[in-house]
Formats: structure tokens, sequence, C-alpha cells
């Protein structure tokens, strides 16, 4: 048809004088109309008739279009006959079986095999269907093979809860349990696969079975159980199960008997008698129920002596008692929950429960000096009862696990002790938002103050998300029983271990400095300075401490966060003094001169002055054989030299040792660390930016080769775990004067974007790498380069946190788009407007939910409801909470969320609490009646 609308035919034919009134339909034959029974007008065409007639078109016609798709099928058809040949020549070999298994979605993916075609969703449907009961029938086929393999086992029961009814699978979870009680993986999975089934779940269910896990392998590890040894890493497993309880009450918010736990296990671990120590461990938790009920303080509570002592004064006939001081008794807090009550109901009743929350974590005990009895307590629920913690007491005899035990106890009531929770229930303690919060590190690159969490709250933290984490400390009862604690444990340790809970217990209360820092808050400062001094100094001058490098560096810190810089480098200056000509080989000296140096440098805006010779002087003196002498001028070129020689020579010792020694030992790790920092900012201060990232560079290619020697794939754990983490410690290092130097100076963003890039790759669970990779990546103008590392990372990395920070750069940008869209109130239409950013942050949140850390990480589904309730889809905001309780049922804090996104359906969230079993400390009934008086 041309432009004027007149039919073209290849036939030209006479232009006619008359007018057209219609378009003429030219066939390309002309060819007459062939009337027959089936086709009495002529009108239906070959194909229409031969349906008619039955038949089918020409076989070589029918085969024409269809001859890609039937080349497919025959390749794939070979690959299923090429599986099922080699599984019958390898019925034992389960990793074949399970990419059988797994080629299926290969199948899947493809049409023709199973006759399904493009565009046709109901048959598709049909064949996901068949596809899962071929899968069903693979594993069964696998399973008669292999009686004994879990993994077939478990990949049988993930297929089946597409089938199956929830009361059916935990049927089948508890057979399986019955056959492998050694398995601990098995059990994790198990506890995780009935935390999570909403239809069954409750809190004591949960908690009882927790009970019966821990002492089940107990039995296994003491040899109880025949049938089952128990397997390698069965300790470790029983610990990081143990931490997975504490948190999974934390969150349900029933934290007196989290704590609980925790009190009974530092009595049963460090303060057990000798005349139980060679029961098995049934035995031990019998003997130690006495001494649960008889009413003496507990760890953490004041006058603690433990169960050892209690038992052998039990013996000689009991304690004297002796008439406490009245003037001991604390004042009585205020108990005004209410402040407002003009608020709406919802806001009311929120704020009371975080308030109570904050206040009540620690068990009810009934106080003798008052003549109190169990029967006084307003909230039964706050009194812990034996039967409620005696059946997940586990023994612990390695003395590194012992010691972990104290660093994860201090790290729950929110001391920053430095412990990470174990990757298995890592995801599913994290609960708030605090690992986006960069903290000082814009004002401060090199010397800022982390103190990580991972994303776990302290105990008594129901905040809501967004709420800063500066650490607040407790209240005052909070506060004592953490410095009672401290008290009773100290004295079980000595060397490294007790300076590391001297350090923890410093770096707690300089955190808590730093919180008064930031809003100005200068009386509470005052206050808070002086008492955190006070303990600086109480706990130098125990002889054991006087020469601790770690706390005069932290002493030293404070007192320049405080502003007194002068008394900050008097304190420096002692503390190196005292360490005499040790030259490069003590690795705290060099952490202690690195930190001196670093907030040197960040004193003055001009890098080169007066603080950079003070920072040189100091790094220069720390190579040198002679005594420490405080700063007097300008250090001479000679002795850089000199200096830059003596780093030189040490790092390359160093580096030697590192290839020889294997696996590393844990001081010439630390000592490789800060030497390498030491240098690299010595290099940095003396010649320039690159002569830094040479001395990386340098290092880097070293210890790679040694982690991940060529052909080898990944470093076995062993010896690579040690030079993994100093590679982690050093790319840090080198980020950080990247950043610094990018603050003082024009330097491009080019060389720490490819730093950072190239640091995630190798460590994609390190959020502080992320922080600012996320941090500099918000600054440029195209998203697509940010775009594609973070689907290259999460395409292959396991860790959850590549997934939280795409998702976290997808939202800051969103929020630079409004906020420029939206100047002075104005709305300004953007040339190139963002319409996609809301669907994609959907589609990051729905892709890493389809993991099991990410459909499990109460964090990530607080994320997803508070950016669609920000969208003001409400209803869709609905369905995510609903779905969130789906994979989430015990986090309270999900529960609170939504009263506050939803609050006309606040009755409705608190009786599915109650339901669930879910700690509510203050019911809608008793709020009422605050409300009245």
């Amino acid at each position: 048809m041309n432009i004027d609308g007149v039919a073209i035919s290849s036939k030209t034919e006479p232009p006619s004088s008359e007018p057209i009134s219609f378009i003429p339909v030219k066939d390309l034959e002309d060819a007459a109309p062939v009337t027959t029974w089936l086709n009495p007008l002529g009108i239906y065409d070959q194909s229409t008739t031969q349906w008619l007639q039955g038949q089918g078109p020409p076989e070589q016609e029918s085969k024409q279009p269809d001859a890609q798709p039937g080349s497919e099928s025959a390749a794939l058809k070979a690959k299923v006959e090429e599986f099922n040949r080699r599984v019958r020549e390898n019925p034992r070999d389960t990793q074949l079986w399970m990419a059988f298994v797994a080629f299926q979605d290969e199948v899947m993916k493809s049409p023709g095999l199973y006759a399904i075609e493009e565009g046709e969703q109901e048959k598709r449907k049909r064949s996901l269907k068949l596809i899962l009961e071929k899968k069903l029938a693979i594993l069964e086929r696998a399973i008669e093979s292999n009686q004994s393999s879990v993994d077939l086992k478990l990949a049988k029961l993930k297929l089946c809860t597409e089938f199956w009814e929830p009361s059916t699978l935990v049927r089948e979870w508890q057979k399986l349990i019955f056959l492998h009680p050694n398995n601990t993986a098995l059990w994790q999975k198990y506890l995780l696969f009935c935390q999570s089934q909403f239809s069954t779940f409750s809190i004591s269910k949960i908690h009882s079975l927790y009970g019966k896990c821990l002492s089940t392998l107990s039995a296994v590890k003491d040899g109880s159980i025949l049938s089952h040894p128990a397997l390698p890493g069965t300790e470790e497993a029983m610990f990081a199960l143990f931490l997975q309880q504490c948190h999974f009450l934390r969150q349900a918010g029933h934290s007196e008997k989290a704590v609980s736990l925790f009190q009974a296990m530092v009595d049963f671990t460090f303060f057990k008698p000798d005349s139980v120590k060679d029961l098995p461990t049934k035995g031990q938790v019998e003997f130690f129920e006495p001494f649960w009920d008889s009413g003496e303080p507990r760890a953490g509570e004041k006058g603690a002596r433990g169960w050892k002592a209690w038992m052998h004064q039990q013996e000689r006939g009991g304690w004297v008692v002796i008439n406490p001081d009245e003037d001991d008794d604390e004042p009585e807090e205020d108990d005004q929950e209410i402040k407002d009550k003009t608020l709406p109901r919802w806001q009311i009743w929120l704020a009371a429960e975080r308030s109570r929350d904050q206040r009540h974590w620690q068990p009810w005990r009934p106080e003798k000096t008052k003549k109190q009895t169990e029967e006084d307590c307003e909230d039964p629920e706050r009194q812990v009862l034996f039967d409620d913690i005696g059946q997940s007491l586990i023994r612990l005899c390695s003395h590194d696990l012992q010691f972990q035990l104290v660093e994860a106890f201090l790290q729950f009531l929110g001391v920053p002790s430095g412990f990470t929770p174990p990757a298995s229930c890592l995801y599913l303690a994290m609960d708030e938002n605090s690992i986006f919060d960069n903290g000082l590190y814009d004002e401060k690159p090199l010397t800022f103050f982390n103190p990580s969490f991972s994303g776990a709250s302290c105990v008594g933290r129901m905040d809501r998300l967004g709420c800063p984490r500066w650490t607040r400390g407790q209240n005052r009862e909070g506060e004592e029983f953490i410095r009672n604690v401290f008290h009773l444990v100290m004295p079980l340790f000595s060397g490294k271990e007790k300076s590391q809970l001297c350090f923890s217990w410093l770096q707690y209360e300089i955190a808590k400095v730093i919180w008064c820092l930031h809003p100005k808050n200068k009386k509470r400062l005052k206050s808070q300075g002086k008492n955190c001094k006070k303990l600086a100094k109480n706990l130098l001058k125990e002889p054991e401490n006087c020469n601790n490098f770690c706390l005069w560096k932290q002493y030293a810190h404070l007192e320049w966060l405080l502003g007194n810089t002068e008394d900050a480098r008097k304190v420096f200056d002692t503390a190196l003094g005292m360490a005499g000509s040790r030259e490069l080989k003590d690795s705290d000296l060099c952490e202690l001169s690195l930190l001196y140096a670093e907030l040197e440098v960040e004193l003055s805006p001009e890098v080169r002055g007066a603080a950079t010779a003070r920072a040189v002087h100091i790094l220069t003196k720390l190579t040198e054989s002679s005594p420490y002498g405080p700063y007097a001028g300008q250090v001479s070129a000679v002795r850089i030299l000199k200096a830059r020689k003596a780093y030189e020579h040490a790092l390359q010792d160093c580096l030697g040792d590192s290839c020889v020694s294997d696996p590393a030992p844990t001081d010439s790790c630390s000592r490789l660390i800060s030497l390498a920092k030491c240098f690299m900012l010595f290099q940095y201060l003396t010649i320039g930016i690159d002569a830094a990232v040479r001395i990386y560079e340098q290092v880097f290619a070293k210890l790679n080769s040694s982690v991940f020697p060529e052909g080898s794939g990944e470093g076995d754990s062993a010896s690579s775990q040690s030079w993994t983490s100093v590679l982690e410690a050093i790319t840090l290092m080198h980020t950080s004067l990247l950043r610094f130097h990018m603050k003082v100076s024009v330097y491009p963003l080019a060389p720490l974007r490819e730093a950072l890039s190239q640091a995630l790759k190798l460590y994609p669970g390190n959020q502080v790498l992320w922080r600012s990779y996320v941090q500099i990546q918000n600054k440029s103008h195209s998203a697509s380069k940010t775009r594609r590392f973070f689907d290259t990372i999460t395409r292959s990395a396991k860790p959850l946190e590549p997934w939280l920070f795409a998702i976290e750069a997808e939202k800051l940008r969103k929020r630079l788009v409004e906020t420029v869209q939206r100047l002075d109130g104005r709305e300004i239409h953007a040339t190139i407007p963002e319409t996609g950013l809301m669907h994609r942050i959907q589609a990051l949140f729905e892709n890493a939910m389809r993991s099991d850390s990410g459909s499990q990480c109460p964090l990530l589904w607080r994320m997803y409801l508070n950016f669609l309730v920000s969208l003001g889809n409400k209803e869709r905001s609905k369905g995510v909470f609903y779905k969130a309780l789906q994979n989430c049922p015990w986090a309270k804090v999900l529960y609170l969320d939504a009263v506050e996104y939803f609050p006309d359906e606040m009755q409705e969230i608190l009786d599915l609490m109650t339901e669930k079993e879910l700690r509510v400390r203050l019911p809608l009934e008793e709020l009422e009646l605050l409300l009245e008086d």
C-alpha cells in the first residue's frame, strides 16, 4: 500500500479513469476459487480445508519452522541420557545426583522437551509441577542408593515444601533428626525450619526445641549415645546454636531468659566445683539446679561469688548473713511511663513498651534486704525458672570458646568487645541498620572509631529503624550490671585475653564519650569524660597493665577526643618513653605510634606543616635504637633515609617469615599488619601517596600469592585464614589513606574506587569497605558502573552484605533525585527522570529474599517494609508485613514497626503477638488503666 492508500501489486494495470471507492485486496495469484462440499463458497484457504478434512500439512512444511527447537530438544535429551548413564554407573556419587536435579531447571527454561511453547502460561505452570515431580523422583532414586546421605534427604525435604502440609513436613524432619542426632548442621537447619513455620510457631515450642537440641548434642559429645559418635567441630557448633538461642529470645522480647542463659553459662563454665567436673553434662546440670534456685547472686549481680564458692560454703554450713548498709539502697526510679496523654494511643503504647524493654531486661530476683518474695513480682514473666534454662547448658572445654563466651556476653550487653556472631547465626541476629552508619569516618578517615556490632541490637533495645546507633549505654542498673560482669570475669584470664577485656571496657566508655560529643551535650560529656578517665587510670595502675600499650593508646585517644591535645601528647610520650628501644618488633608499640602519628596528621588541615613534622618524628623514632624523646624540631633527611631502610628490611623479614611459617602465628600476623601500616603512613608523609600505594601493592602481591596459590582456587582455611585477615587490615589502611588524601588535596576518585572494588571482590562481607564504596559512588552521576559491580558481586558472593548495601546505594540515589526534584519545596522536572528506581529497589529486595539467609534476616524485612511505607503503598506494605511474619515470626521489632505503620491494626497485631507468645510488656488493658489515672 502506498502513502495515498492505494494497493500496490506486482502486476501493472492500466490506470482507471473512474474514482476508486474502496481499496481492492489483491491475491498474489489470481486463481479462481475452488468450491467443494467442505468449501462451498470457496472462501477457505488450503490449510483450513486440510484442517476440516482432519489432515495435517505436508511433512516437510511442518518440520521447517521447528528445526531450531528440535535440535535444542535433541541436545537436552542427549544430556538427560548422559546423566542417566552416569548415575547408573556411579550410584554412590551424591554430587552427581544433585547436579542431575539442578539440571532439571535448565530443562525447564528451554521450551520443547516437555512440549511447552513460549507464551503458554497454563502449560508452563503444569510443567513446573511436572519438573518438581521429576526432581522428587530423581531424589528418591538417589536416596535408595545412598541411605546415609543427609544432603540428599535435605534436598528432598526442601523440595517437598511445595507439596506437603506443614505438619507432614515436621514429621519428616523429626524422622531425619532421629536418624542423625549427632549432625549439628542438620539440627541448625531443623531449628530454622521450625522457627520460620508461622502456622505451627510459638516461642515456648521453639525455646524447648533449642533445649532438646543442645541436651541431645551434649549427650552425643559425652558419649552417652553409643550409636552415634560426636562429629568433628561439635563443640563449636553447639556454642553457635547456644548463641542463636540467646539472640532468638532477645529478638522475641524475652531478654530476661537470654540474659539468664548467659549468667548460667558463666557459672557453669568458670565456677564449676571440682567434685562435679568428671560427671556427664546431665549430671552436672542436676547439681547446678540447687545453686540456681538458692537465691545466691549470679554473674552481673552485686556480691556474685560463683557456683564453686557457694557449694564449698554449703558443705561448711552456708553463708553468714551480714545485714547490708541502709545507705546502699538505690533511689527509686521515676515510674511515670506516660509523659503526654494527648498523643495517639498507639504512640503512647509504643513509647511505654520500648521504655519497659529498655529498663526490664534483667531477670527479676526478690531482694532479701527488702524482705521480698516471689509473689511481690508484678510481672511473673520477669522471673526465670531453672526449667527455662537447664536443658540449654553445655560444657565448653576449649579455652578459646570459653573466652568467646565472655566476649559474646559483653557484646550482647552492648559492650564493643569485637566479637562477631558465627556465620550460621549472623544474619538471624541482624535487626538494626547501624551497619550503614559511617560515624566519624568522613571527618577522621584515619582515626575513626568504629565499634562493630554487625547489625545486631544490644539487649533491651527495640528502637525504630533509622534511630542512630551511638552507644548511649544502659540505665543505672544496667551500667552496674556490666561493671559487675567485668569485675567477675577479669580475674579468670591473663595475658592477651585480660588485656583484651580491659581494652573492651575502656572502648565502651570511650564510645559513650563520642556519643556525648555528637549532640554537643557538654554537661553529660564532662561527667562521662571524668568517669572514663578514672577507669583508664585505675586499669593502668594494675601491675600487669603498666606496660600495656593497648590501654595507654586508648587513654591517650580519650584525652585527644576530649580536646586535651597537650595532655594526650604527654600520655603518648610517657608510654613511648617507657617502651625503651624495641624498634619495630612490638606490634602494640607500632600501633601506639601509628595512632599518635595519625592524630597529629589529622589535626592540621594542611598536610605539609608542623603536624606532619611531628608525625614523621614519631614514625622515625620508632625505628631507632635510642630511647624515645618528645618532638624537638624537624627530622633530618639522613634520619628519614635510615628509618626508610629500617622499615624496608623489617617488612622484607616479615614477608619472608609469612611464606615459611604455616600456619601463621598470631604474633607474626599482628606484627606484619602494624608494620605495613606504619611504613605506608611514613612513605605518605615523606614522599607522597604513590609511594604509600606501592608499599600496599608489594604486600598485597606477596600475600595474595600465599593465600590463593595459582591453580588452587581458594586458599585452605587453616593456613590462609590468618593471612586473609592481614590483607583485609592492610587494605582498610590503604583505602583510609586514599580517603584522607582526597580530603586534604585534589586527587582523582578512580584509584580509591578501583582499590575498593578489588578489595570487595576478596572480602564481600566487610561492612567498613562497603560503607566507603557506597558513599563515594553516591557522588557519581553515573549509576551504571555501580550497578554492574553490585550485580557481579551478588551473583558470586554468599554473604548478605552486598545485597544490603546495593539496596542502600539505590535508596541514597533515590533520595538524591527526590532532593533535586523538590528544591525549596518546588517541583523541578529532571531532564533524565529516574522512574525505574522504585522498581529496581523492590526487585533488589525480592532477589535478596530468595536465599535462606536473606529470607530469615529481620533487618532486610524491616528495610523492605519501611521502604514500601515511604512510598505510601499501604496495602502492598501490609502484604509484605504478613510475608515477613511467615519467615521471621519471632522478631518483635517487626510487630512494633507494624504498629507504627498501621496504627488502625494495633489490636490485631498485639493479639497476634500474644498468640505466638512474643513478649508484650504493656497489655492494652493495663494501658487503658494508666490512661484513666
